[in-house]
């Protein structure tokens, strides 16, 4: 009975160690391990670089120049800060795999400028348009063009800057 209890306990810190770093598996098949990730700085005003993803967007879209890094894994990380017209503002740190055209949130900003890690963190499809468009825009335009990803942090800060990446064709 202790030994099932002891089980049931790892558990969470088995599955801890999955979401954040170590090998995954995809119907079958092993994935590159992902590189260990830590939560960047909470995101300041003055480092949020606008884009644009789509005339029906709802909200106004950042990302914070100074958390964005690639990893050795490939994965693009990066902080997005959506602000409605109204004023409410939400804050993510995400990662994108772009060969596997997927993202995964990590953490999301609190009110009191701290990360709260999110729960059942896994790689989901990038989807078109609609409810995600921001992603499909930082996909499509800015870290993964049809030639090749993001090479760096810089690289990203750059195409972000220059209003999308000039290796972008047009259509989804």
């Amino acid at each position: 009975m202790r030994a099932l209890l002891a089980l049931l306990l790892m558990l969470p810190i088995a599955a801890g160690a999955q979401l954040f770093g170590g090998e995954e598996r995809d119907g079958g098949r092993a994935r590159p391990a992902e590189t260990q990730v830590t939560l960047p700085q909470f995101p300041t005003e003055e480092s949020y670089l606008p884009f644009e993803a789509g005339a029906s967007a709802a909200f106004d879209f950042f990302v914070d120049a100074k958390s964005i890094s690639v990893g050795a894994d490939r994965v693009v990380r990066y902080t997005v800060i959506a602000k409605s017209k109204g004023g409410a503002v939400n804050i993510s740190f995400e990662g994108m795999r772009c060969a596997e055209r997927e993202y995964r949130v990590y953490a999301f900003g609190r009110a009191d400028k701290t990360w709260s890690e999110a729960r059942n963190s896994r790689w989901e499809p990038i989807l078109g348009a609609g409810r995600n468009s921001q992603r499909t825009a930082l996909f499509r335009d800015f870290f993964c063009p049809v030639s090749r990803d993001v090479a760096s942090a810089e690289e990203a800060v750059r195409v972000l800057k220059s209003g999308g990446n000039p290796q972008t064709t047009s259509g989804d």
